[in-house]
């Protein structure tokens, strides 16, 4: 590293990467129906923390309402987020049928729990403006 530069905790290293990526990733319970509690919410963000180390990402922050959870990831460039996305649903999805059986039964439709679709921001840095203006701006050899 350039003795210039003050090292960031935020921005991660790897063998041959420098990276600072970010998602803001929302799943939506199956028809939005409102199967989620309080508990429920506690026990999906302990799961999801599981599942987000299991990939070497770290799960900055969590929360939800009674149809939906947000997340924001902090993940490394080797991780597909689709990959990490399947995981996260799959595996709460099985918890949440084994440990709250009953109540996730009423509200299970054709036996999925989440919704087959979710969102994928990308977060953080600049913005696209500020970017596109960098860029333009670069010294290009004559």
């Amino acid at each position: 590293m350039s003795p210039r530069w003050t090292p960031n905790p935020d921005v991660r290293t790897g063998r041959h990467v420098v990276h600072h990526l970010h998602a803001h990733l929302v799943f939506v319970t199956k028809c939005r129906r409102g199967a989620l509690t309080d508990q429920m919410l506690t026990r999906c963000e302990e799961l999801m923390r599981e599942v987000c180390a299991d990939f070497e990402v770290e799960l900055r922050e969590f929360n939800g309402e009674h149809d939906h959870v947000h997340l924001l990831v902090h993940y490394p460039p080797k991780v597909a987020l689709s990959k990490l996305v399947n995981s996260l649903k799959g595996v709460s999805a099985r918890m949440f049928r084994k440990e709250y059986a009953q109540h996730v039964r009423k509200y299970l439709w054709d036996g999925h729990f989440w919704s087959g679709s979710y969102f994928a921001g990308s977060v953080g840095g600049a913005p696209l403006t500020v970017l596109k203006q960098y860029i333009e701006q670069q010294q290009r050899p004559v």
